[in-house]
């Protein structure tokens, strides 16, 4: 069989451009199955890759129907990403979001030397050391603190979670007729922040709790003065929702 004549500008002749055309679509199609078959299935998914054949078949352009995410072998739609992509891919949580706000507020409101932000695995607590909020061996919230309080109401009007208000001490006895141990202490300081709130603030008080934990959950060896200072404190939790389903 006679070969085909090329042309004189090198190029072919007649339809032959048809079968380079063919191979062309072989290999994408080949290409696109290969994607999906290391994607997670997903009917959406389907349906978009479909359209992508039907287009690319009938000549149309198909450079942004989707976008191939090279990382994680998934194929997300271009307009269907996350409404809270952070980096890694991941959504923030919750207790995240929650951190996040609390911490911004913090700052936004010059309250970064006084309060510390802390992610605990039942929520986020705002922690105030006992100097701040209290005179020596006393349970009276001072005067110059009740400012930080009704700054922190700000937060927690915003949302619905409970709220845990939890004093602690450090390892000194103490032994008065108004506090025989640092049970009582501890339990006092919590539950006059918890009055002011609720009495003070107009807060509702089905939200809040008071617990005094004394000595017992420091957060710092009582060796030295200034681990001493770290124990002494209270924590305002605002739970988080998974810890209300619990």
């Amino acid at each position: 069989m006679a070969r085909n004549k090329k042309n004189k500008g090198g190029g072919l002749k007649g339809d032959e451009w048809l079968a380079t055309y063919a191979d062309t679509v072989t290999l994408l199609l080949t290409f696109f199955v290969l994607l999906y078959s290391m994607s997670s299935v997903d009917a959406q998914k389907t349906k978009s890759i479909a359209g992508a054949f039907n287009s690319l078949m009938n000549g149309q352009s198909g450079d942004s129907i989707m976008e191939f995410n090279m990382y994680n072998g998934e194929v997300p739609l271009i307009g269907g990403e996350s409404d809270n992509p952070v980096q890694g891919g991941e959504e923030l949580t919750e207790q995240k979001k929650l951190y996040n706000n609390i911490k911004e507020f913090v700052k936004e409101n010059n309250l970064e030397d006084v309060v510390e932000i802390i992610d605990d695995e039942r929520g986020v607590a705002m922690q105030l050391r006992d100097n701040i909020l209290f005179e020596t061996s006393s349970s009276d919230i001072r005067e110059d603190s009740k400012a930080i309080l009704s700054k922190l109401t700000s937060v927690i009007q915003s949302m619905n979670n409970p709220v845990l208000v939890e004093g602690h001490t450090d390892n000194r006895a103490i032994n008065t007729s108004k506090f025989p141990s640092n049970w009582e202490l501890s339990a006092d300081r919590a539950v006059n922040v918890v009055r002011y709130f609720v009495e003070v603030m107009g807060q509702d008080a089905k939200r809040f709790s008071a617990t005094g934990y004394g000595e017992f959950k420091p957060v710092a060896p009582n060796d030295t003065y200034e681990n001493m200072a770290k124990n002494r404190r209270v924590d305002i939790l605002i739970v988080t929702a998974d810890e209300e389903g619990n």
